[in-house]
């Protein structure tokens, strides 16, 4: 279970809300109320109300929080801080240190790449211009004129800071994770790291995964916690097998696949649909040789590609192939999604291992699906980005398999990866709650 300590009640549902959208069931408490209930929600966001409260009053309230998630059973504390790093946030990870005990790290990371807050050579930018430059310099109650982010932590902590650059950060996470335990090992239990887009953030996340023995405490305004969270739960259970269906020919398409491959160094299974454009025994024998390959991969790999794109091919000519095949361009555009669906009906029906969810991108391709399976329709249950679902078939060979489906155009080059990505945890918080 996820705890987070907020210092006002915004700020905990901006957290919360990243939380919501990797897939877990999250709530916000207010000061001094109860929590709800153990197994009703995978994460809590509770708001100490502390952000301009005396010191040991924030510091109590901390440790109230902790004292109420330590029985509620949660296993990852994150400390939530203001974009513009107000408050009391370096008492307050003090506080979570001192009560979580000395095999805990703080990972400060105040970066909100979407909402113009970016940490570069330690400095906290908004919008591209210094924190001490901005409105904060003004705050009528504790005005900041500091921006290096170590410094501000500094003044406040008891404990050293050290800081790693964006240059480390650009190298990826093994880096990342060797810097990290170079100073966990000189006794640096508070981090400071660079990040100016999301992609880095989530590099950062997937370091914090590889740190073993220690207790690993995320600090940001929701990013780093959301990505960490995901990577952490999906590393506590046995990896799910995800098969990913694409027939789309855009070129979005290709750069949502391109970036896919990169983040997770899968490659794919490259399905020749001129071969597929027909109906002659060149359909049957490419859906075969796909799936004797995807039964080969499926067995090392834990996400499965099967894609009609290929990056540099010519686009099948329908109008040509229809006058060659005495058909309609509509009815090979159809022969082509069928021949995907089918490769993905046998991948599923024959993997020796259970392939737990399915993504399909465009529309055509996911409508050859449900119909190849025999399924009725798809279980609606929640909206991943904008224009893509998530849910669970109805009926037929893959009833009950949960599915994201996604439009062809829909997105930015992340799509695809996020897609993939909250669907396995979605699938990890289940296999964890059934104890698979």
């Amino acid at each position: 279970m996820i705890g987070v300590i907020a210092d006002d009640l915004t700020g905990a549902n901006a957290t919360g809300v990243r939380l919501t959208k990797q897939g877990f069931k999250t709530a916000t408490i207010v000061r001094d109320a109860p929590l709800p209930e153990k197994n009703r929600y995978d994460a809590i966001c509770i708001d100490t109300d502390s952000r301009y409260s005396p010191v040991n009053v924030c510091k109590q309230r901390v440790k109230t929080a902790i004292d109420k998630f330590k029985k509620q059973g949660v296993t990852i504390f994150c400390k939530r801080i203001d974009s513009t790093v107000r408050g009391h946030f370096g008492y307050e990870i003090d506080a979570m240190l001192n009560e979580l005990g000395e095999e805990t790290i703080a990972i400060v990371c105040p970066s909100f790449p979407k909402s113009g807050r970016v940490t570069t050579g330690g400095y906290l930018l908004v919008d591209g211009v210094p924190l001490q430059e901005t409105d904060v310099a003004r705050d009528p109650i504790k005005p900041l004129t500091e921006s290096y982010v170590p410094n501000i932590i500094q003044a406040q902590s008891v404990y050293p800071v050290e800081h790693i650059p964006l240059s480390t950060v650009l190298e990826g996470a093994e880096p990342i994770t060797t810097r990290i335990k170079d100073l966990i090992e000189k006794g640096i239990r508070i981090i400071s790291i660079d990040a100016v887009t999301d992609e880095e953030i989530d590099e950062i996340a997937r370091a914090m995964t590889m740190i073993e023995n220690k207790m690993v405490i995320p600090c940001d305004p929701g990013p780093l916690t959301a990505s960490y969270c995901r990577d952490y739960i999906q590393h506590q259970v046995k990896p799910t097998k995800i098969l990913v269906t694409v027939g789309s020919a855009t070129a979005m398409t290709g750069r949502q696949l391109e970036y896919l491959y990169s983040k997770t160094q899968i490659k794919p299974i490259y399905v020749d649909a001129e071969k597929l454009a027909t109906f002659n025994g060149r359909w049957e024998e490419e859906i075969q040789r796909s799936v004797d390959k995807g039964l080969i991969m499926v067995q090392e790999n834990d996400l499965i590609v099967v894609t009609t794109y290929h990056p540099g091919a010519k686009r099948v000519n329908l109008k040509e192939k229809a006058l060659i095949e005495k058909s309609s361009e509509d009815a090979l555009a159809k022969r082509i999604t069928d021949g995907l669906a089918k490769i993905s009906r046998k991948l599923i029906e024959r993997s020796p291992y259970k392939i737990e969810g399915c993504f399909s991108s465009g529309g055509d391709v996911t409508a050859s699906i449900c119909a190849i399976s025999g399924a009725s329709g798809i279980h609606l249950d929640d909206e991943v980005i904008p224009l893509a679902a998530y849910g669970q078939f109805i009926g037929g060979h893959f009833d009950g398999i949960s599915v994201v489906t996604k439009g062809g155009l829909v997105g930015d080059k992340k799509a695809i990866y996020d897609c993939v990505q909250l669907l396995k945890n979605k699938l990890s918080q289940y296999r964890k709650e059934k104890k698979v």
